[in-house]
């Protein structure tokens, strides 16, 4: 019998790059490769790059270039570039990267096993054109779903019976395809791909294409699966889980499929993430912060707050009505967990509007906060803006709202203090004890809870615990008797 052909997957960027790189793991598992967790064990690297902005990208490049280090002195004979910067940049990345044995595109998963078997072969494969994903699907939402466009982390066209152990689906004809790296208690399912809002900064549209959405029952069919496979939270994401069900007819579609996705057997918490402070509705607020299971948690994208930034943003909203939105959030559910990414030093942006944030992070109370620096990314409308500002001002402008960031989060860490938390235990270990998160916290971003003692808990175990202090954004915690003897 043959050696059999083994595949390590590095995953860089966001949990939806996390899905995509699961749904290649059920594709190339169900075609008969070994997946390895290191790289320097594996026949073949593939990273999943990020796109997102420059430091991103140049993770991904760095990332590219270790692996290429192993063919060196290691298993290792194919480095592969899929992902996001792989599809947004294909020929042009594979010309200016030749240490990658081939850039694959988002077209190039459903065939992903055949591409990599021919690359190990010695074979070449060519990279694709780079296009705007936004002209493959139809202009009304309402035409989307029949349309034949690949989708990544949508996967579902492989035959139950033709699938090994450990990869879904295992029932169903409309079930995920897709196989876990890793044994974490805690994953994401993909809610929809692709995004209908222009913001002058942003290029994810232009190669994630535009928003579809994922039909419910395939959503409920990946969580039921991914609850048999021992998961305790799932975090719905996409690129905008606000528009959810606008292209299935209702717009409101997420309130109904939240409670069904929390009384799945097995699922102890959901969590959403993605959130458009613009598109919020009542009716979504009152499902996060009152149904059993699911967290109260607001992943807002804010921006900025000052109006006349945000008009520039292509953008809605501003300091107080952001504010409102909280207050609204909070009369519901104090305890309720706020995050928000801001990008300071963006093209025109006055003093005056600077302090008009700083006055919005001082009165939001916001558990986890985001802050870059503007810069230039091709293809967006904002490139062409006049009135940049220089790298030094921006430079210093992201240093200032870094450090008030930092420290109102602490101060906001410090109020939780004394507060009973729901938190589901992450991590037992000699070196760091127990770590868990609770509902204001998402996995890597926001921060975590360690346990004074991990006594009695274990990996995936949904405790109460009181908050007894607090280390930056991280709390610290005693398990309540009662919870921890269960």
């Amino acid at each position: 019998m043959s050696e059999r052909r083994t595949v390590a997957l590095v995953t860089l960027g966001c949990a939806r790059n996390e899905v995509d790189s699961e749904e290649l793991a059920g594709r190339l598992a169900a075609d008969g490769w070994d997946l390895v967790e290191d790289a320097a064990n594996a026949d073949v690297a593939v990273v999943n790059t990020c796109g997102f902005v420059e430091a991103a990208k140049k993770d991904s490049v760095d990332a590219l270039l270790e692996a290429n280090d192993l063919k060196d002195h290691g298993r290792t004979q194919a480095v592969v570039a899929v992902g996001c910067m792989a599809e947004r940049y294909g020929k042009d990345l594979a010309e200016a990267l030749p240490e990658a044995d081939a850039i694959l595109g988002f077209d190039d998963y459903a065939d992903i096993s055949d591409r990599l078997q021919t690359i190990l072969n010695g074979g070449v494969h060519a990279s694709h054109t780079p296009r705007d994903r936004r002209k493959l699907l139809p202009i009304s939402p309402a035409e989307r779903q029949d349309a034949e466009v690949a989708l990544p982390g949508h996967a579902q066209d492989v035959p139950p019976e033709d699938l090994p152990d450990g990869v879904a689906p295992e029932s169903g004809p409309r079930a995920p395809l897709r196989r876990r790296l890793g044994s974490s208690p805690v994953a994401s399912v993909k809610l929809a791909s692709g995004c209908d809002r222009r913001c002058s900064f942003c290029a994810i549209p232009s190669f994630r294409g535009s928003f579809i959405s994922r039909r419910p029952s395939d959503v409920l069919g990946e969580t039921r699966w991914l609850a048999e496979q021992g998961v305790k939270e799932v975090m719905l994401v996409s690129e905008n889980n606000t528009s959810y069900g606008k292209d299935l007819g209702d717009i409101r579609l997420l309130e109904t499929l939240l409670p069904e996705l929390a009384e799945v057997e097995g699922i102890e918490r959901v969590r959403v993430s993605y959130l458009q402070p613009a598109e919020m509705r009542p009716g979504l607020i009152d499902v996060l912060t009152s149904t059993p299971k699911i967290a109260p948690y607001f992943d807002l994208s804010f921006q900025h707050s000052a109006p006349s930034v945000l008009r520039a943003m292509r953008r809605f909203g501003d300091t107080d009505r952001f504010l409102e939105l909280l207050d609204t959030i909070r009369s519901k559910a104090p305890q309720a967990g706020v995050r928000s990414n801001f990008i300071v030093g963006f093209p025109g942006e006055s003093e005056a509007d600077l302090a008009e944030l700083e006055r919005f992070l001082t009165g939001a109370r916001l558990d986890a906060i985001g802050i870059f620096g503007y810069s230039d990314e091709e293809g967006t409308e904002a490139v062409g803006y006049e009135n940049k500002l220089d790298a030094e001002v921006i430079a210093e402008r992201l240093s200032h709202i870094s450090r008030l960031a930092e420290e109102l989060t602490t101060q906001r860490a410090e109020e939780r203090v004394g507060e009973t938390l729901s938190v589901l235990v992450e991590s037992v270990d000699e070196e760091d004890g127990a770590v868990g998160r609770a509902e204001h916290q998402a996995p890597e971003t926001d921060g975590h809870v360690v346990f004074t003692t991990s006594e009695g808990l274990v990996p995936g175990r949904m405790v109460e615990a009181k908050v007894v202090g607090s280390e930056g954004v991280d709390l610290v915690a005693e398990c309540l008797v009662e919870e921890a003897g269960r």
